[in-house]
């Protein structure tokens, strides 16, 4: 696996994503090397851009690189999911969104979800017999999907890194550096 200033990240989101954590990883990442891309779907409510939600109201807008529909997993070598409530609700509902999380996650590759996040992961059959951590809300949904949640900063799983909130950007930053310059982990199995 490359050295994190040779590595390619993305980070799929759309309207709605905590604005904190896919503008603190995009900026911690880039300033490490790595070139970072925003990919959204086509779905989303502007053609350049989405937007955040920051705390209790609408935030910032960021720049989308490219159209969900458009991504191939085999160009990157880490996807990046970020939280915030509204925005894994509506990534799990598009299909070619979890056909891409899917093909991260059986490619060996590093695969961070942050906050509600784990729900993408939960809806891409990932989080059954998994070391995970999720926003303190979801954590029924991540143990009733078969997941051994925990109640810690960053929890990683065979290259599949969770953290709980914005709290935890830092720790989950590194540990994605970490995990890049690691390398694959082999095949994973996803649950049907």
């Amino acid at each position: 696996m490359p050295d994190i200033s040779q590595a390619k990240i993305l980070i799929l989101a759309t309207d709605g994503f905590e604005e904190s954590e896919l503008t603190v990883p995009h900026t911690q990442l880039a300033e490490a090397g790595a070139t970072v891309s925003v990919a959204a779907p086509q779905s989303r409510e502007s053609k350049g851009t989405i937007r955040g939600w920051d705390k209790t109201d609408w935030g910032k807008e960021v720049a989308v690189d490219i159209d969900l529909e458009r991504v191939d997993p085999a160009e990157y070598d880490a996807l990046i999911l970020p939280g915030g409530q509204i925005n894994p609700d509506k990534l799990r509902l598009e299909p070619k969104a979890l056909e891409v999380i899917r093909s991260f996650l059986t490619s060996g590759k590093v695969v961070a979800a942050i906050c509600h996040a784990p729900w993408l992961l939960i809806e891409a059959g990932a989080a059954k017999g998994r070391d995970l951590t999720s926003f303190a809300s979801i954590r029924t949904d991540v143990i009733n999907a078969g997941g051994r949640w925990h109640d810690e900063a960053v929890v990683t799983d065979q290259g599949i890194i969770t953290s709980r909130n914005p709290g935890d950007l830092d720790a989950f930053c590194a540990k994605i550096v970490e995990e890049v310059q690691e390398g694959g982990h082999g095949t994973r199995q996803l649950a049907a």
